[in-house]
């Protein structure tokens, strides 16, 4: 069975918590989209792993994972992961394959990153690293693939310097590249996982171009970006947080007012640890979008949505969401392609009575608050998607199930 974890918001929602509590079934994980520029935090009893190219599922000892075509690979960042999982009792050897067909991330490209973003007369805000410069020479056909290293006409072609940044992983790099379409085919009646990196809102295609990232974060990404073809995509979780948050420029129709909602902001933030993992920088803030997050629903064929930081509302009286956009006037329940729109908008917002009380004392689902349930099946009934999954904390054990994610 191929089971699909991608992002419903603009990224950080909690995808790697959710990949790895659901890895404990598959036999597989494969990681279809991103580079370094992804952060993916894991806690097993209290200790903290910070993921950012490798498969949430290599905590587990039985489990083995792939870096897909869909991805673009830093190797000095990831063999400092790969170092720092080693540091921590982890075993990676033998577990962590990459794609002969995704793309490597050279040194110059970092920079690249950071001077085409500071010439922009609108900045994107990128992380640096490298990753958009990298999906351009893809997409430009410059790139270089793994399956190119040991083509020595394309390796000619290289800069002294590349070269020189390649030589100490090249025979690593060399043992770990696969035919992920072959792997995919032979492993076919096994339980695979599949891992996406940032968010639906931050889609290519679908997100709010131009403020978006370079690959495929939408579920199609998973097809494209694992060798695999759409038809054999059994079921896609969309995970979102109990609020909204955004990293870099670009629209956020519900980001909280900093004059007037200043300390909720804070609030949120703090009691959320909204930090990015890979930059440390905070988090834009704001309330839950579900204007947005239907429209992820739809164009993602979410069969079943995730729902983490539940229990960051749980000292709160009142809390709110959104459910259309004010824009000059108009209500507007569908979401906008046009950025002037989305800059435009308007919460329109629907409040819901607090559960002031300790989720993750609950155990299971059945026995969340009335008001926590009735938060959710409000959600549920405005995204006409079920709530399958709900996160009240970073840890494993923290996780209530509604329905068997392994079943068809």
């Amino acid at each position: 069975m191929n089971v699909v974890v991608m992002g419903a918001q603009w990224g950080d929602e909690g995808k790697g918590k959710i990949v790895d509590f659901l890895a404990q079934d598959a036999k597989y994980v494969v990681r279809f989209a991103g580079g370094a520029n992804a952060g993916h935090t894991i806690v097993v009893d209290g200790k903290k792993y910070a993921l950012h190219q490798v498969p949430s599922g290599i905590l587990y000892p039985d489990k083995s994972v792939f870096l897909g075509s869909g991805m673009v690979i830093d190797p000095e960042a990831l063999f400092k992961e790969l170092q720092m999982l080693k540091d921590n009792g982890i075993s990676w050897e033998g577990r962590v394959f990459i794609s002969n067909r995704a793309h490597v991330v050279l040194p110059g490209y970092r920079q690249m990153d950071k001077d085409r973003d500071a010439a922009r007369k609108r900045p994107i805000g990128t992380t640096g690293r490298g990753i958009g410069t990298t999906y351009s020479q893809k997409s430009e056909r410059d790139g270089i693939r793994l399956a190119d290293l040991d083509w020595q006409e394309k390796m000619d072609d290289l800069e002294q310097s590349d070269k020189d940044f390649l030589a100490p992983y090249m025979d690593n790099l060399l043992s770990m590249r696969v035919d992920i379409a072959a792997k995919m085919w032979e492993y076919r009646n096994e339980n695979i996982l599949f891992e996406g990196a940032q968010g639906a809102m931050l889609d290519l295609d679908s997100g709010t171009y131009p403020y978006v990232s370079s690959g495929a974060s939408c579920s199609a990404g998973a097809s494209s970006g694992a060798g695999i073809g759409p038809r054999a995509l059994d079921k896609i979780y969309g995970v979102f947080k109990a609020y909204e948050t955004r990293v870099g420029n670009g629209p956020m129709p519900t980001e909280f007012n900093d004059t007037s909602e200043g300390e909720l902001c804070n609030y949120v933030r703090n009691t959320g640890n909204e930090f990015g993992v890979t930059t440390g920088r905070p988090r834009r803030c704001g309330y839950l979008d579900l204007v947005a997050l239907r429209y992820a629903c739809h164009v993602n064929s979410i069969d079943s949505l995730v729902l983490t930081h539940l229990d960051i509302y749980d000292e709160m009286d009142e809390i709110e969401a959104c459910v259309a956009y004010d824009i000059d006037g108009k209500i507007v329940t569908d979401f906008p392609a046009g950025i002037p729109e989305l800059n435009a908008a308007k919460p329109v917002l629907e409040k819901f009575a607090g559960w002031k009380s300790d989720l993750r004392k609950c155990g299971s689902y059945a026995k969340l608050p009335k008001n926590a349930k009735k938060y959710i099946e409000y959600i549920e009934a405005f995204t006409d998607t079920p709530v399958g999954i709900v996160s009240v904390g970073a840890d494993r054990k923290e996780t209530y199930l509604r329905t068997k994610p392994w079943k068809k």
